[in-house]
């Protein structure tokens, strides 16, 4: 599977025509199917069958549709589904440590998963040297009702949780956090274990800057996601070269004094980037290419930018929402996804501690109404005990 992928990832398209030719006994000329041929196939069908997949798309709408109430049953011709939220039994949650203690990602870690209900919380945090792990994230641990907590740091802990030890009993999904090894054991573990907030790895910011903004809270606000340490990523974007220039300054006299210098200049001589583009739409499509961890709209009149927002795991709004905020106490999780993963996943929250279990009650007039059209999908699908459940049901 990995020999697989990594032919893809090196050499595309030719890798899927070689790949298609040796699996599937196929030489496509064209990778992209010719959008006449779905007309096509509309026409080629019987009636009754393009009527069965209407029908069941139709359905499947409607009940997706109801999602966002799950305490309303759904309801249709004689069917009833229900919706169970069930919490997790185990969430294990993973608080970074080394250059800084970060007692905020406890909380951060353990809150919604008090509130989705989860039974047991365990704890992973890396200890220093003596092996100990420090007051303030125990404290944090003790307030967030916290079950378990063990000395444990890096991609030994991810793999700890997800298939237990003798001593770390195995979780069900892991949050919280972490340098990009934690990370990458994260991803490598997916499916072992459930993993939330994606690919929450090294911290990341935009800034989108314009004249009106004070090239010092900028600057700031690019060290307080960079000063996180290496592998990190902190731009600034502006249509303004004049704040540009204004920003590099502040950022270059306030590094040059802080006591995480070092940190900071890992990160920014790595990833730290200051792009200028022509307008606020053109920053906007840079910002959603980069899917940022945190985006900072500096902007007087950011309302205007908002809805153009695509891709980023948390937006702050005008000069007086700066991204610690969020990181403290402003509500919303700082478990953000990261690398690009915010392009398909969403901040922490206690959705990603549960899971949706649908229970389907059939009367049977439901049963009658659609019983053609589940037969005619099955016999088309070639499932002949799947046709034969319903026959023998009418």
């Amino acid at each position: 599977m990995a020999t697989i992928i990594d032919e893809v990832r090196r050499d595309g398209d030719s890798a899927l025509r070689r790949l298609s030719e040796r699996f599937d006994g196929v030489e496509l000329d064209e990778i992209r199917l010719d959008p006449s041929e779905l007309d096509r196939a509309l026409g080629a069908i019987s009636p009754e069958l393009r009527t069965a997949l209407e029908v069941a798309f139709e359905r499947i709408v409607a009940y997706h549709s109801d999602e966002p109430a799950p305490m309303k049953p759904f309801e249709s011709d004689g069917i009833r589904v229900q919706h169970r939220d069930v919490a997790v039994e185990r969430a294990g949650c993973y608080a970074p440590g080394g250059r800084a203690r970060y007692p905020s990602s406890v909380l951060m870690c353990a809150a919604p998963a008090r509130v989705a209900g989860v039974g047991q919380i365990a704890l992973c945090v890396p200890p220093a040297h003596g092996g100990t792990i420090d007051d303030a994230t125990l404290a944090a641990a003790a307030i967030a009702g916290i079950d378990e907590i063990y000395p444990l740091g890096g991609a030994h802990a991810i793999a700890a949780m997800a298939l237990g030890t003798e001593s770390v009993e195995r979780v069900d999904v892991i949050v919280g956090p972490g340098n990009a090894y934690v990370a990458e054991a994260k991803r490598q573990l997916s499916g072992v274990v459930g993993v939330a907030s994606s690919f929450a790895g090294p911290s990341e910011i935009v800034v989108i800057a314009d004249a009106t903004t004070p090239p010092a809270l900028a600057a700031i606000d690019l060290m307080v996601q960079a000063e996180h340490g290496p592998d990190g990523m902190a731009w600034l974007v502006t249509w303004d070269p004049a704040v540009a220039e204004k920003v590099n300054t502040q950022l270059i006299e306030l590094v040059a004094s802080s006591p995480r210098r070092a940190d900071l200049e890992a990160t920014l001589s790595s990833n730290g980037v200051c792009c200028l583009v022509d307008d606020p739409a053109a920053a906007l499509a840079v910002s959603n290419l980069v899917a940022p961890e945190h985006l900072e709209l500096l902007v007087e009149d950011y309302s205007g930018l908002v809805d153009g927002i695509r891709a980023a795991g948390a937006v702050f709004c005008g000069i007086d929402a700066p991204a610690s905020l969020g990181d403290y106490a402003a509500g919303p999780n700082h478990i953000l996804p990261t690398n690009r993963s915010a392009r398909f996943a969403s901040a922490l929250r206690a959705d990603d501690f549960r899971r949706h279990i649908h229970v389907v009650e059939v009367t049977r007039q439901g049963f009658e109404s659609l019983a053609p059209t589940v037969e005619l999908l099955a016999e088309t699908e070639g499932l002949v005990a799947h046709a034969e459940s319903i026959r023998m049901r009418r």
